[in-house]
């Protein structure tokens, strides 16, 4: 049981970057960039209280309101995994584009 309460964070994280990333396809990122940190704690939490109701054992939560919590922060997560991806992008861009003298 220890196991899968370890790897329910990490999955969180993993299924709402995807979805993310799914709904900036979708949408557009230009007009809906501003409400993806909301669609990505929202999705979190509604995985959190899913997983607490639906999976206990998965879920390392006493009631559903720490379930919800880990979830939403497991979404915020996954925005900070998607932000830190793009800046790593954009050094490494920019580390290209110059020219050693």
């Amino acid at each position: 049981m220890e196991a899968l309460e370890i790897i329910s964070v990490p999955v969180i994280v993993t299924i709402v970057y995807a979805m993310m990333e799914l709904f900036k396809s979708a949408f557009g990122a230009e007009r809906i960039g501003k409400f993806i940190p909301l669609f990505a704690v929202t999705l979190g939490a509604l995985i959190g209280f899913c997983a607490f109701y639906l999976y206990p054992a998965i879920i390392p939560a006493d009631n559903a309101f720490a379930a919800i919590f880990i979830g939403a922060a497991s979404g915020w997560a996954a925005t900070g995994a998607n932000q830190t991806y793009k800046k790593l992008k954009e050094n490494k861009a920019e580390a290209g584009g110059k020219n050693d003298e």
